[in-house]
C-alpha cells in the first residue's frame, strides 16, 4: 500500500491479518491488487470521503448458493416470512426500552407489546406498531443530547439538524455491517420481511438492521457529550420544490473522527456465545452470526430464530 507521503507498507494477503481493505475516494488500486482480493475472499469496500460505504466487491461465486435464496421468496408465501417480521420489530423495541432504563428514562410495557406484536396479522400492522413505539423513544432520547442539539423528532430523509444527521451518518455505518453479512450469508438484500419491496431499497439490511439500531443511538448519544458548535458547519441547500434552509454537517475531521470511533465500537466484545465455541464476541462478529442462523432458519436447518440482544 502507497500513502501519500510515498511511505509503502505491506500485509500478508494469505492470512488471517487481512479481512477487508477499504478505499477511500482519492485513492487508486490496480486491477491486479483488486483481482487478488477477489480470489482469496478479502472484501474490498469502496468509500466516500465521508466514510460511508458506496460500492462492494465480490467474487461471481457468491451468487451460485441458490437454495438459500428460493428458501427466501418462499418464506414470504408461508407463515415464516411473518414470523421473522415479529421477531424483528420484538427485538428492536426490546432494545429500545433497554436504553430508555439505562439512562433511567420510561420504558415500555414489554407484555403488552408482545401481545400486540404476536397479534399482528400483516407487515403493515408491525410498522404501525413500530412507528408509534419510535415516536415515543426518540421524544425522550433525543433530551440526553446537548441543549444545542436537542429536537423534537427523528427526521432520516433531507433531515437538516445535526442531531438527525449524526444518527443518519452512524445508521449508514450499520447499514454496511448489515449489508456485508447478508452478503456473506448469501442472502438476498433486497427482499425483506418487514420493510416493504421497492426499487433501490435493500428492504432485508433495513430489516436487519432494527435490533441493533438501539446500540448506535447509545453510541451516539455518549459520542456527542463532546460535540461543540465548532465542530459542525451549515450548508444552504434545496429542501424541496422551492424551499430552502441551512443544512447541519459534522466538518469532514470529526465526521472521520466518529466514523472511526464508531468502526471501534463494532469490535466491542460483549458476552454473548458464539454459536460454535467461545462465550464472547464482539458486536460485528454478532451481527453476522445472526444473519447466517437467519439463513439457517430459512432452509429449515434451525426450528426457531430470535435475535440475541447486547
Amino acid at each position: 500500500m502507497r500513502h501519500r507521503d510515498k511511505k509503502i507498507e505491506k500485509y500478508p494477503l494469505f492470512s488471517n491479518d487481512v479481512d477487508e481493505i477499504q478505499i477511500s475516494m482519492g485513492n487508486s488500486v490496480s486491477a491486479t491488487a483488486l483481482a487478488t482480493c477477489s480470489y482469496w475472499g478479502i472484501d474490498v469496500v469502496l468509500l466516500t470521503q465521508r466514510g460511508n460505504p458506496i460500492a462492494y466487491l465480490k467474487p461471481l461465486t457468491d451468487d451460485s448458493h441458490v437454495k438459500t435464496r428460493v428458501s427466501q421468496y418462499e418464506s414470504l408465501k408461508t407463515g415464516k416470512g411473518l414470523a421473522i417480521a415479529k421477531q424483528i420489530v420484538l427485538a428492536k423495541i426490546e432494545g429500545q426500552s433497554r436504553i430508555l432504563g439505562k439512562y433511567g428514562l420510561r420504558q415500555f410495557d414489554m407484555v403488552q407489546i408482545k401481545k400486540k406484536i404476536t397479534d399482528a396479522d400483516s407487515r403493515q400492522k408491525l410498522l404501525t406498531i413500530e412507528g408509534h413505539i419510535a415516536e415515543n423513544y426518540f421524544s425522550q432520547i433525543f433530551q440526553l443530547m446537548p441543549k444545542s442539539m436537542r429536537i423534537e423528532r427523528r427526521r432520516g430523509f433531507k433531515a437538516y439538524d445535526i442531531a438527525n444527521n449524526i444518527l443518519n451518518l452512524a445508521y449508514e455505518i450499520l447499514r454496511w455491517k448489515v449489508y456485508r453479512a447478508i452478503i456473506k450469508a448469501k442472502l438476498e438484500p433486497y427482499l425483506g420481511f418487514l420493510h416493504s419491496e421497492q426499487f433501490g431499497k435493500p428492504s432485508l439490511v433495513c430489516d436487519l438492521m432494527e435490533p441493533y439500531r438501539c446500540l448506535i443511538d447509545d453510541f451516539v448519544i455518549q459520542y456527542c457529550k463532546n460535540i461543540k458548535k465548532k465542530d459542525f458547519i451549515s450548508h444552504h441547500e434545496s429542501y424541496s420544490g422551492h424551499k430552502q434552509g441551512q443544512r447541519q454537517y459534522l466538518r469532514k475531521a470529526k465526521a472521520q473522527d466518529m466514523t472511526s470511533k464508531l468502526n471501534s465500537f463494532f469490535e466491542t466484545i460483549v458476552e454473548i456465545p458464539r454459536v460454535r465455541h467461545g462465550n464472547k464476541q464482539t458486536i460485528e462478529t454478532l451481527i453476522n452470526e445472526e444473519v447466517l442462523l437467519l439463513a439457517q432458519f430459512l432452509r429449515n436447518e434451525r426450528k426457531e430464530w430470535k435475535p440475541r440482544l447486547v
